[in-house]
């Protein structure tokens, strides 16, 4: 490995995904110039606030991202599936913390994952915080399971001004992490861009940047690989697992 680097064979693998690793398989990234926020104004469609005020228009918008993802063509890539045989060989605990809320980890046959801003396959009602797996259409109308009320029922996904999910998990996996991978992230969306920094002042693991360009942050990281997430990061997974 570069820089003297050899994981020890039981070591524990942290990894941050962001849309980098995502938008290979075809799907649109959300603060590129041509992403979603280019076209939407976030405070209109994902904040509590913008819910509160106006359900219909979050309603709207959620239903055609979650129909998007429905008909959607994308498969997991190659870099999904390079990480599910990292999960599937490696001797140690591996970790994925994603920051997308599509279902390509999972297709790609990650097992240990954690969708820290909640996924579009799911609902969550705000009178009794039950959550369901969920495909469909919602709206104001739409009946909770849990508590039988209306008007309650949104994306289980975390929007803007909200925390993050499983951060308790997350923060026991970064203090006990050797080695911590950050893969298609902008390194401006925090807390995810601060991981970075936590695992340094523990200062016990090694840190990895697989990104098509240098992120915000990459001074902050020991090593970078730069490129397509499907040629990066399939190497970088090859290299790891020719120490066994």
């Amino acid at each position: 490995m570069p820089q003297s680097f050899t994981p020890e064979k039981n070591s524990n693998i942290v990894i941050l995904t962001g849309a980098g690793i995502s938008q290979e398989s075809g799907l649109e990234t959300f603060r590129d110039p041509d992403g979603i926020w280019s076209k939407v104004r976030l405070e209109d469609v994902a904040t509590p606030e913008a819910f509160a005020k106006n359900p219909h228009d979050v309603h709207s918008f959620y239903n055609m991202r979650r129909e998007r993802h429905r008909v959607a063509t994308a498969n997991p890539n190659h870099a999904h599936m390079a990480l599910a045989r990292l999960e599937a060989q490696w001797l140690g605990q591996v970790t994925v913390i994603t920051q997308n809320v599509d279902s390509l980890h999972e297709s790609g046959g990650t097992q240990n994952l954690i969708h820290m801003h909640g996924v579009h396959s799911k609902a969550r009602c705000n009178h009794c915080q039950h959550i369901v797996s969920w495909e469909g259409d919602m709206s104001t109308e739409t009946l909770c399971d849990g508590c039988g009320d209306a008007g309650g029922m949104r994306p289980h996904v975390v929007w803007f001004g909200e925390t993050p999910l499983e951060l308790g998990r997350i923060q026991a996996a970064l203090v006990e992490c050797d080695l911590f991978l950050s893969i298609g992230t902008s390194g401006n969306v925090y807390p995810a861009a601060g991981f970075i920094s936590v695992v340094q002042k523990i200062g016990r693991a090694h840190t990895v940047e697989l990104n098509l360009e240098p992120s915000l942050g990459a001074e902050l990281f020991d090593e970078g690989r730069y490129g397509p997430a499907t040629d990066v990061v399939p190497s970088y997974v090859d290299e790891l697992l020719e120490t066994l």
